[in-house]
């Protein structure tokens, strides 16, 4: 993720970031890390986090909408224009326990941080760094010493996965774009 905040990981998922007011009632535009608006608009609470790391009491959603780039929110206790503006660059942030229930094949971003990712042919490419979405896809950040990899996270692209692993069948030519070696400057 492009965006740096220091909170408990194991508690708490950093969804989104608020980017500025929205009107005069206080409502807050914010932008969601996974590239889904409407993604925000599933919680009926949030916590907001300041760069300092003061973490909010949870605050309720009174109304949310989903923009075409970033959702629209008002939160309880958040009523004019100059209270939102106080809020820009807060991080959002839910419990795990809120997020919403997977099927067996669907995964969260945040559960692949920090687990070890190998090519089918058993190649250690190093570890889940972070991740983003470039507009087109989610990438996964993946770091081996000072080396970091940025793998697309499309369809075919995970053959296995468990708690400490992840497998992947990079396409042809992925890995040599990455590793930096025809790159010109």
């Amino acid at each position: 993720m492009a965006d740096s905040f220091s909170f408990d990981s194991g508690k708490y998922v950093l969804i989104a970031k608020v980017t500025k007011a929205h009107g005069i009632k206080g409502e807050l535009k914010m932008h969601a890390f996974s590239g889904q608006p409407q993604s925000i608009t599933q919680h009926s609470k949030l916590f907001l986090l300041s760069r300092q790391g003061q973490l909010s009491p949870f605050l309720d959603v009174v109304r949310s909408r989903a923009g075409n780039k970033e959702a629209i929110v008002l939160l309880k206790g958040i009523s004019d224009r100059n209270s939102a503006e106080k809020l820009c660059g807060y991080g959002v942030l839910v419990k795990k326990e809120d997020l919403p229930e997977l099927e067996n094949d669907e995964f969260y971003l945040h559960e692949l941080e920090g687990i070890q990712v190998k090519t089918e042919a058993g190649e250690i490419l190093g570890a889940v760094d972070s991740f983003f979405h470039n507009g087109m896809q989610d990438l996964l950040v993946i770091k081996k010493g000072k080396n970091e990899i940025m793998i697309p996270l499309v369809p075919g692209i995970i053959i296995k996965r468990d708690k400490k692993c992840l497998i992947i069948a990079p396409p042809p030519g992925l890995l040599d774009i990455n590793s930096g070696e025809n790159a010109k400057g």
